[in-house]
């Protein structure tokens, strides 16, 4: 059966798109005020300079959140199968990770509660924890995806998960959180550059610029222990692409050589612009950042950010999470989808509401344009 003209395998394409373009989302919008969050304790120092920091980007956070929202929510809606190993398999990392969001909302609110230099400090702190965890562990993940993540199905389709929270954190996943972190901070940099003037804006520009090119060299050294050091997986059955939702039908295994994750970008040369546009993104935005060349550089960075997430989606398609200690039951674009006709109709109503929420926030960051200044704080009885 198909609706308007889309087959099972177009539909199951269009979800992976959106999933990487809803991933691309909240590392852009999101992403910039987790790395504000990160630097404040750094780039101001004194309350004064804090609470503008904190105003720049008081106004949009938890709007920004909405992708990360519809991230969790396509997740879940489109790939039951991904959902349930994921976030069951990374529990513990998810819930600090949730932890470390929630400190955020009580920081911001809290913060201005009372004026002790020691209660601020604390919140302070706690914000910067809110914005250094979860793009720490969202990098980890994306590097356990990358070596895949030991977890089986048995015949009824049950789920058994036998890693463990410190098993996440190998050398090569904790390679990959600090290119999340770094990309992030110098993401947050350019918006500071953007929206503050004097110290705080050359503080930000210099830390912004360093975040820059340790995420160029990060996501190169990353990069290179791809090539050489990872085998990746692949499918070794006949490729069956509207077929049934059940990881079992097919057959899959890890590679025997280093480099397996680089089959695609051969057949495809095209997504090969991906991990260049990262590279450069970054580096340009080192520059931009260092010549006080905020918006230039906030674009850079996005670029780099989006440029990144989709060398990492290009490179493991089909795979959506691979299995490191029984490959068959590796999740795929092909055999972890919902229905044809869930998919249809949760791509209905992202065509209707995706376009509202894509106004609704240029609208909103075209009203709150220009420089967050202490007088503006000043004069506004809901400034942080």
């Amino acid at each position: 059966m198909e609706f308007i003209g889309l087959d099972y395998t177009t539909l199951r394409v269009i979800w992976w798109l959106l999933l990487g373009i809803l991933l691309i989302g909240w590392a852009v919008m999101d992403g910039f005020d987790l790395g504000v969050g990160t630097l404040l304790p750094f780039v101001a120092r004194t309350d004064d300079e804090r609470r503008l920091v904190i105003n720049t980007v008081g106004p949009v956070w938890e709007g920004n959140q909405v992708w990360l929202v519809l991230g969790g929510g396509a997740i879940f809606a489109a790939w039951p199968p991904l959902y349930a190993v994921s976030f069951s398999g990374f529990y513990l990392a998810i819930f600090a990770m949730l932890f470390a969001l929630i400190l955020r909302p009580v920081g911001f609110k809290y913060r201005s509660k009372m004026p002790s230099k020691r209660w601020r400090d604390s919140w302070d702190w706690a914000l910067f924890v809110g914005g250094l965890v979860p793009g720490l562990i969202a990098g980890v993940a994306v590097g356990n995806v990358l070596l895949g993540v030991p977890f089986h199905f048995d015949d009824s389709m049950r789920i058994f998960y036998t890693g463990s929270f410190f098993g996440l954190l190998t050398p090569f996943a904790l390679l990959a959180g600090l290119v999340s972190v770094a990309m992030l901070v110098a993401h947050g940099a350019a918006m500071l550059v953007i929206k503050t003037d004097g110290p705080v804006a050359e503080r930000s520009a210099r830390y912004g610029s360093i975040a820059a090119l340790a995420s160029f060299v990060l996501f190169a050294v990353g990069g290179a222990w791809v090539a050489f050091g990872l085998p990746g997986y692949q499918i070794t059955s006949q490729v069956v692409t509207d077929g049934p939702t059940n990881p079992l039908l097919k057959s899959a295994e890890i590679g025997s050589i280093a480099g397996g994750w680089l089959r695609n970008y051969s057949s495809m040369p095209a997504t090969a612009l991906a991990p260049v546009v990262g590279l450069l993104g970054a580096l340009a935005s080192a520059v931009l950042l260092r010549a006080r060349r905020g918006g230039l550089a906030f674009l850079a960075s996005g670029a780099s950010i989006a440029a990144i997430i989709l060398t990492v989606g290009f490179a493991i398609f089909p795979f959506l999470l691979p299995s490191s200690s029984q490959p068959v039951s590796s999740l795929t674009v092909w055999d972890s989808s919902s229905s044809h006709l869930t998919l249809w109709i949760m791509l209905l109503a992202t065509v209707i509401f995706l376009p509202i929420i894509l106004a609704y926030t240029t609208w909103v960051y075209r009203v709150l344009k220009g420089k967050t200044t202490a007088e503006e704080m000043g004069d506004n009885p809901n400034a942080y």
